[in-house]
């Protein structure tokens, strides 16, 4: 069952008692606190070490290892026992790893999560309220002075790059096996691939069959560093890249027909009117065989719920980072931009990859 199916059952009722929301509202007014000490923990490799540490670690061991004094090394690992991160033996005063610990150490998603928060929203989210106030990406103004961060992300400091490009990879590189099954299942051969970024799926798609070829449509800058990243790769030649800014309302190429028009984590990085021109311009080149295919990681269609809070809380780096507009949709939301922009929703498929995407099919 779907997050999406026990919603309103699930978010309409008080889940703890006061003295747990009690906790939980210490946590929150911490959380910046916490984050640093989860984040630091696995910096100096004290996570990894608790982890191959069967009998546990003394708090002198620790200090060798890291080569920190016992003043930094008593900070963090307080902090960790008192956040359940580590455990510590009360005979021997040995610490060892909790399992909140394992999973900072060993999730990697989390780990994404972490590096991403780090290095590209911590410092912006601190003028989330004038983000928010104003509509506008007000934390961007922490690396440079661009309308939104798409036009922006070659220029950003490298650690920073690494860490988005990461986050962004994470969250699509394990849907694109099973979505190739979907659309190859459709005998699709020429495809539009909207938002393309730096090619990865693209490159997927030539080398998963030797029939199909892709066209990316993307801001010039980021055609430029998809040419570069495809370069000499098995299949590159059948992928074509044009520079667009798709908020000039520029139409779509219509040199060639698409059997398939993929947008993949893509809408979400625009407002809904942005959405809706979107679409009707992907709409206009279209046939009667041509296929929309929308894959997102719509929150309200989660298997369980931090997921979906992780979703909610990527809003917000949309709201102070990305663009000031634009967040990560819920299905009702979704349909209706599909319905406004002329389109009819053929089917949904749910489970795509580790389990957080879906794919909307959209005909005429």
């Amino acid at each position: 069952m779907h997050l999406f199916d026990n919603l309103k059952k699930l978010f309409s009722r008080e889940p703890y008692s006061a003295q747990q929301a009690q906790q939980l509202a210490h946590i929150y007014s911490w959380g910046p606190a916490l984050f640093q000490v989860a984040r630091l923990m696995g910096k100096y490799g004290i996570l990894e070490m608790l982890n191959e540490a069967p009998e546990g670690l003394t708090q002198a061991e620790i200090q060798t290892r890291t080569k920190l004094s016992e003043y930094a090394v008593k900070c963090l690992l307080e902090a960790s026992l008192c956040s359940h991160i580590v455990l510590i033996n009360p005979e021997t005063e040995r610490y060892s790893l909790a399992k909140v610990g394992w999973f900072l150490l060993n999730d990697p998603l989390i780990r994404s999560d972490i590096d991403f928060n780090h290095d590209v929203n911590y410092e912006g989210w601190f003028v989330l309220d004038k983000a928010l106030e104003e509509g506008c990406p007000a934390g961007l103004k922490h690396f440079g002075n661009w309308s939104t961060i798409y036009e922006g992300l070659s220029s950003l400091p490298k650690q920073v790059q690494q860490s988005w490009f990461g986050f962004d990879h994470y969250y699509s590189d394990h849907s694109f096996e099973q979505a190739l099954q979907i659309i190859t299942s459709h005998n699709a051969r020429t495809i539009l691939d909207i938002g393309g970024n730096t090619g990865r799926f693209a490159l997927r798609c030539v080398q998963y069959n030797a029939e199909i070829q892709v066209v990316v449509c993307d801001l010039p800058q980021q055609i430029k560093l998809l040419m570069q990243n495809i370069k000499g790769q098995s299949g590159s030649e059948r992928i074509t890249g044009i520079g667009v800014d798709i908020l000039q309302e520029a139409p779509f190429p219509t040199d060639r027909h698409y059997d398939v028009i993929w947008m993949s984590q893509f809408l979400d990085c625009f407002s809904p009117q942005q959405i809706v021109s979107i679409l009707r311009r992907a709409k206009d080149i279209l046939d009667e065989k041509s296929r929309i295919y929308i894959m997102e990681t719509l929150w309200d269609r989660q298997d369980y719920a931090p997921a979906a809070m992780s979703l909610t809380m990527t809003s917000l780096y949309f709201a102070a980072m990305a663009n000031g507009n634009s967040k990560m949709y819920n299905t009702d939301d979704m349909l209706a931009f599909i319905s406004q922009a002329g389109l009819e929703v053929e089917t949904i498929y749910d489970r795509i990859g580790n389990g957080g995407h879906s794919i909307i099919v959209c005909k005429k």
